[in-house]
């Protein structure tokens, strides 16, 4: 409850400041995936899922948008859905569900009050949890305490375990449609730049599995390599390559974004940059302009 309330407060911050008239509320709503080294194609059909989150936006100008958002998904990869042989044999698998609060700035390049459609794009800073897990069988196995490459392990001095909690960048861009003055629709695609490669819990070498079963038991053993269950026993040498931290991972966002304007109609307003708030220019609640 307490992480809820946080949440919470933070989306809403800006109501505070912001007069109503520049206050936009919004939901979004679409698709999730990751790029690493579980998954080689964009938007990877058995493993693609579904992203839901809130936003509250402020106009600083008519053409520049202050938004903050909460945003859950869950993504993950699998080798058997590999085009790669050797990936598959590997057989190795993920999933991560997702929280992240960001902090973005949208740049539109016509005025919505005047033109019915434009471009925009945004960028920002987010702070995101996750926290890999795979199946054995149908028992749910958090990857991380397991160290399976060795994390945090003795004779692993360079390899660090990670965080749970980090910071990304998000950027991306869309298209806005004005429904009306104060309905917005937009249809954008956001990317997020990651500064850890273990989204997926695979980044670099396979570990002696002597040193994970006695560091870690018999079950770090098991969901380090997982060529076994395909009849593949042997388990690799170490420092045989597992992964790649030649590129980080990122998770990737499209989906529709339903924004309000709260607030009256065409009243004044000095806002944040000065200039009067105007509603609509030509008197009405909807633009004028298709182009």
């Amino acid at each position: 409850m307490k992480k809820v309330s946080l949440v919470l407060l933070s989306l809403f911050i800006l109501a505070g400041i912001a007069s109503g008239q520049r206050l936009h509320i919004g939901v979004f709503g679409g698709l999730a995936a990751y790029s690493g080294d579980l998954t080689d194609k964009i938007y990877p059909k058995k493993v693609t899922n579904g992203a839901i989150g809130l936003t509250a936006n402020y106009e600083l100008t008519d053409n520049i948008m202050l938004r903050a958002g909460y945003t859950y998904a869950v993504v993950g990869g699998a080798d058997r859905y590999s085009s790669k042989e050797g990936l598959r044999a590997r057989n190795l698998s993920f999933e991560t569900s997702i929280s992240e609060f960001s902090l973005l700035g949208e740049y539109y390049l016509l005025n919505l009050y005047d033109h019915r459609i434009s471009p925009y794009v945004f960028a920002g800073l987010a702070i995101y949890h996750f926290n890999p897990y795979a199946y054995d069988s149908s028992t749910k196995v958090f990857l991380k305490p397991l160290s399976t490459e060795g994390q945090g392990l003795p004779g692993y001095a360079d390899r660090e375990p990670y965080g749970l909690t980090q910071a990304a960048i998000p950027f991306g861009a869309g298209v806005k449609f004005a429904v009306t003055d104060k309905l917005h629709l937009g249809l954008e695609l956001g990317i997020r730049k990651l500064f850890t490669d273990y989204l997926d819990d695979v980044s670099t070498d396979y570990a002696d599995p002597a040193d994970l079963l006695a560091g870690r038991g018999q079950l770090a053993v098991d969901m380090s390599y997982r060529g076994d269950e395909l009849g593949n026993p042997v388990y690799p040498a170490k420092g045989a390559q597992r992964g790649s931290s030649k590129n980080k991972d990122n998770y990737y966002f499209t989906g529709l974004h339903l924004t309000y304007r709260l607030g009256g109609g065409s009243s004044g307003g000095s806002g944040l940059f000065g200039g009067g708030r105007k509603g609509s220019k030509n008197g009405i609640n909807c633009p004028v302009n298709v182009y």
